[in-house]
């Protein structure tokens, strides 16, 4: 089994070193391709995969091809690549808000995998929704699976909506949890803490949680009730966020995203 990345952004770079980390792939059977010249000088340094500038020089060996170009680039890219594939080779689409009927028309191609990867994936904590059309059978699903599980978690979900969801909650969401830390980070500093305290009592504290949550069969709200006690400190901090509808907003700026990814796949 060959694999060929294409495009070596954030996305594409960090699915390309999980999968040459892992046992799935034997030296030489994956390989990445680049239209930058400073982008192909710079993954000269790495030795795990070959890199191309031409996808006449690649393309046609590949087996499984991850598509993580930014999604504007995507119609120019399937121009330039359609006349390369064969119907046995699988398109695995790391871009956001293009659909599975979209990369099949304007691609030519049968088997697409639409997925939604996040950004803790570079550091082998991601989790990436995906689901397939039709024509990809279920062995060559639990490849793909094996394949996105080398950055994290991977879940299959039932069609392209709960793709646009996942989008709303784990693409965009270590956002939210960023938005939140910089405002503790914030406070912190407002209290009189130098910034190293700050950011040790803060990433401390969110792993800390983290960690507790996963580790235990307690739901989040369970969670408050045992750190909140009446009339403590931990309760006029949630007593705060409730009179001031922040469950509410947090929902809303879910769906937000989510409805922005279901405008973009239009």
């Amino acid at each position: 089994m060959k694999v060929l990345v294409i495009g070596a952004g954030n996305m594409g770079l960090t699915y390309a070193q999980g999968m040459a980390k892992s046992k799935f792939l034997e030296k030489h059977n994956l390989m990445i391709l680049d239209s930058s010249p400073e982008k192909i000088l710079s993954l000269g340094k790495f030795d795990h995969f070959d890199v191309f500038e031409n996808a006449e020089d690649c393309l046609p060996q590949a087996d499984l091809v991850f598509i993580a170009v930014k999604p504007y680039h995507s119609e120019e890219l399937f121009k330039a690549i359609k006349p390369l594939i064969s119907d046995e080779q699988i398109f695995i689409s790391l871009m956001a808000g293009v659909t599975i009927k979209t990369i099949q028309e304007q691609l030519g191609a049968k088997k697409v995998v639409r997925t939604m990867p996040n950004l803790p994936a570079k550091v082998g904590k991601g989790v990436t929704s995906y689901t397939a059309a039709k024509e990809v059978s279920r062995v060559e699903l639990i490849t793909i699976q094996n394949l996105l599980e080398t950055t994290g978690e991977a879940i299959e979900v039932k069609n392209e909506n709960y793709i646009d969801a996942s989008t709303g909650i784990s693409g965009s969401g270590p956002a939210y949890v960023f938005y939140f830390m910089q405002s503790m980070l914030e406070a912190a500093q407002k209290m009189g803490f130098n910034d190293e305290d700050s950011k040790l009592l803060v990433s401390q504290t969110f792993e800390g949680a983290v960690e507790l949550f996963n580790q235990s069969d307690l739901s989040p709200k369970s969670w408050m009730d045992r750190v909140a006690s009446k009339g403590g400190t931990t309760q006029a901090a949630l007593d705060s966020m409730e009179d001031n509808n922040v469950k509410e907003l947090i929902k809303e700026a879910a769906y937000a995203a989510f409805d922005r990814a279901v405008e973009l796949g239009k």
